[in-house]
């Protein structure tokens, strides 16, 4: 090296073997960046040190204070300073992390049971659907229900979900299939007579096909049920009397996963299974359930909702205490309280912003607003009953669920 030349490290002695070291600076101990004047140091201390250069054959340091044979930048009191400052910032950082929004491990294991019970009753590719009574769209189906027993009951009396087809009431249908959405409905490309509030009943040929996919979508939303945390510490009146009230609620929610913005269509795999507003005014269903059916449906799809946000709200809305009939509702209150307070704790940790923004009272308007659509299903269910041609094409899951509003 020539006379004069300035360098901002030294060569290190010992070869780059010794530099595989734990990269904190020597000086204060925050986080070195590399070997600077032949020691591992942080960006701040290198910038105290001063170039060495060589002058009269000797190599000295340009600037600095002189102790003993030793020039140094930083005093002893300097150095504690700056790594107490360090110290500092470390535990600002562990404060800030420790106060972020976190989930307990009861409210985690809560939403694994959740995420569990829906995945083992919901099966997102339909290929099931196959298996029911097939959609006739241009001809009526005149295919009777059997016989009908006290299926809810019995229902609930069982250890495992699977066991929900072995009832005779249900050996027409096949032994192992996975929920539909709710009448898996959706807007027609193009309104036709079919879908206006006169649709005469003897027009009704996609009945029989979307009382088969409702009843198999009560009896899936039955087996969600047993596995919420605490439903099956109810009573069994209770438990009837919630399922009972939510499961058209619970469909509805369900349904939303197959819902598409695109078209507004319920898309279930094959053009067979995709259903239209048109469909449903074919099973007897009018404009006045179908118009904010759709609405509701496009506001849940807005909210992109997480799978653990949704199968919380379809906890939420089953355990709803209020619910009439309901023998102990502070215990059901209790149950949906600790739900809610798990939902609010997830929202908080895991959904970013902006999508988190009032969403917790957004997913409880969903809830109120399935109360109202509640209350037109069973209306137009009531004119539907009391066709007997057309109580026959149902199922009897759905006539003993539906049944206690025509009474």
């Amino acid at each position: 090296m020539d006379p004069g030349t300035s360098s901002t490290s030294l060569v290190d002695p010992t070869g780059d073997s010794e530099r595989n070291v734990s990269r904190i600076c020597g000086v204060c101990g925050d986080r070195a960046t590399g070997f600077h004047f032949n020691a591992m140091t942080c960006e701040g201390c290198k910038g105290f040190f001063r170039c060495w250069k060589m002058e009269n054959g000797e190599w000295k340091i340009a600037l600095g204070q002189r102790r003993g044979e030793a020039e140094v930048i930083l005093t002893d009191e300097e150095v504690q300073r700056k790594r107490e400052m360090i110290l500092k910032r470390k535990e600002e950082e562990a404060l800030r992390e420790s106060l972020k929004p976190k989930l307990s491990e009861e409210q985690q294991k809560v939403i694994d049971i959740l995420l569990e019970a829906h995945r083992k009753t919901y099966d997102p590719t339909y290929a099931d659907f196959t298996k029911f009574r097939p959609p006739v769209r241009s001809h009526p189906s005149s295919r009777g229900a059997s016989k009908s027993s006290s299926l809810l009951t019995q229902d609930l009396s069982s250890e495992d979900s699977s066991d929900l087809f072995g009832s005779e009431a249900f050996s027409t249908f096949p032994d192992s299939v996975e929920p539909p959405p709710f009448p898996s409905l959706g807007l027609p490309e193009e309104q036709d007579e079919s879908s206006s509030m006169n649709l005469e009943f003897s027009q009704l040929s996609m009945l029989p096909h979307l009382a088969d996919l409702v009843s198999y979508s009560i009896q899936k939303v039955i087996g969600f049920a047993k596995m919420i945390p605490g439903f099956r510490d109810l009573s069994a009146e209770d438990q009837i009397v919630l399922l009972k009230c939510s499961a058209i609620e619970v469909i509805m929610l369900r349904s939303n996963q197959s819902f598409t913005l695109e078209d507004m269509s319920w898309t279930c795999g094959s053009n067979d299974f995709k259903y239209r507003v048109s469909d449903v005014t074919q099973a007897g269903h009018s404009m006045d359930l179908l118009e904010p059916l759709v609405k509701f449906q496009v506001g849940l799809k807005k909210l992109n909702l997480h799978e653990e946000e949704h199968v919380l709200l379809m906890a939420i809305c089953i355990l709803s205490p209020d619910r009439p009939g309901v023998r102990e509702p502070l215990r059901v209150e209790a149950l949906q309280e600790r739900l809610s307070e798990v939902l609010q704790s997830y929202i908080r940790a895991r959904h970013p912003p902006p999508g988190s923004r009032l969403l917790y009272a957004k997913m409880i308007q969903k809830l109120a607003d399935l109360r109202s659509l509640n209350e037109e299903h069973s209306r137009q269910y009531r004119c539907l009953s009391f066709q007997p041609e057309h109580s026959m094409q149902l199922t009897p899951l759905v006539l003993e669920v539906f049944g206690n509003e025509i009474s």
